[in-house]
């Protein structure tokens, strides 16, 4: 049993780090079957890469079994499962790849191009354990969404929900939701009452309209 619990990065600058050598030299010091349960918020996309490659390339059996969180790049690792099953409790999140960058407009187009080819090589991951389109990952991720157990289940990122055969079934509604759509549907709602009120009692001159309130809720968003 490994637990994969903590923050993926290329090298260890502190103790809940997980490194690629680290995990490696920990995964092929047995053999046989192996389960590791995760928790981790992501990290290092590169790191994370190798990781699922170690795991892919392990002779025998894995069981992931996710019992926080595998977000962002701890996502594609528990792809690697042969099996993975997740918590009643538990929550997967995707999302687009990010950086930080600085430069001209042609660094900043590299950096663009870089991050879309690390989309694609992430939705090769999604792609051959969930059987979904390219085109609905890269919305999913378009839109970072985060998904609970039987959620993750109907889409095909886990197998089974992690229960006690000897307890009854939780009942766990499915959901997955948009932390974009979210937001927009925040911001919609305050532009329909602003709308409403300067119906009902039109602006003094000196007011903003409702354009620029508008202008100001979206640049709110970034």
């Amino acid at each position: 049993m490994l637990e994969f619990y903590g923050t993926i990065a290329e090298e260890s600058w502190f103790d809940d780090d997980i490194t690629p050598q680290m995990f490696r030299e920990e995964l092929f010091s047995g053999s046989g079957p192996v389960t590791i349960w995760i928790n981790s918020p992501g990290g290092d996309c590169n790191a994370a890469s190798q990781i699922y490659t170690a795991l892919m390339d392990y002779t025998g059996e894995v069981t992931v079994i996710v019992d926080g969180m595998a977000a962002s790049a701890a996502s594609v690792i528990a792809m690697a499962g042969t099996r993975v099953l997740m918590s009643p409790t538990a929550m997967m999140m995707i999302h687009n790849p990010a950086t930080a960058a600085f430069g001209d407009h042609k660094d900043m187009e590299e950096v663009i191009a870089m991050l879309e080819e690390v989309k694609e090589s992430i939705i090769n991951a999604y792609e051959i354990r969930t059987g979904l389109s390219h085109a609905q990952l890269s919305h999913m991720m378009d839109a970072e969404t985060w998904m609970n157990a039987k959620k993750a289940i109907e889409f095909g990122f886990a197998d089974e929900m992690l229960t006690d055969p000897k307890r009854t079934p939780t009942n766990v509604d499915a959901y997955a939701f948009s932390a974009k759509s979210v937001e927009q549907a925040v911001v919609n709602k305050i532009i329909e009452k602003v709308r409403a009120r300067h119906k009902a009692e039109p602006p003094k001159p000196e007011g903003r309209t409702v354009n620029e309130l508008m202008e100001r809720l979206n640049l709110l968003k970034y």
